[in-house]
Formats: structure tokens, C-alpha cells, sequence
């Protein structure tokens, strides 16, 4: 977004964004998504659980607690706990 205000590149008037910032989401969207799933599963959720920030405000939030929350000791159905394997 900075660069693409600091070169004047923009679709056009009603969006400020340009194709250097839609070029970043798009490339960064599935390499996140796949971080997001593996934390899901290091807390023995399904990657499903991440659809729930597409509730406003509430979803977001508690997507939120549920990646800061520790992960399972044992193992569960996704594999062995990563903190223990290492």
C-alpha cells in the first residue's frame, strides 16, 4: 500500500489500492491460511475453526484466543505436539 501511494499506482479513484498491494494479499493469502491451519491443529481444532473470523468483530476475536492458546501436551489426531518432537 505505501509503495503503491508513494508511485501514484492505483486502480483507479474509489480504490486507493494498487496492484503491487493486491499482488502482496494474493501472495502471502495462502502461505498464511497454511500457517493459521497448523496452529489449529497444534491446539487439536479442525482447520475449519479459521472460517469463524468471517463472523464480524466476535469471530476475529476469538480466532484470536485461540491462537494464543498452548498446545495440546499429548498428541492428538494431527500428529505428535511439535514443542515435544524438537
Amino acid at each position: 500500500l505505501f509503495l503503491d501511494n508513494l508511485l501514484g499506482i492505483t486502480i483507479n479513484e474509489y480504490i486507493p489500492y494498487g496492484p503491487l498491494f493486491i499482488g502482496f494479499v494474493l501472495f502471502s493469502l495462502i502461505p498464511t491460511m497454511a500457517v493459521l491451519v497448523r496452529r489449529l491443529h497444534d491446539i487439536g481444532k479442525s482447520g475449519w475453526w479459521m472460517l469463524i473470523s468471517a463472523v464480524p468483530l466476535i469471530g476475529g476475536i476469538w480466532l484470536l484466543i485461540l491462537l494464543v492458546t498452548d498446545s495440546q501436551l499429548e498428541e492428538n489426531i494431527y500428529g505428535e505436539n511439535p514443542k515435544l518432537s524438537s
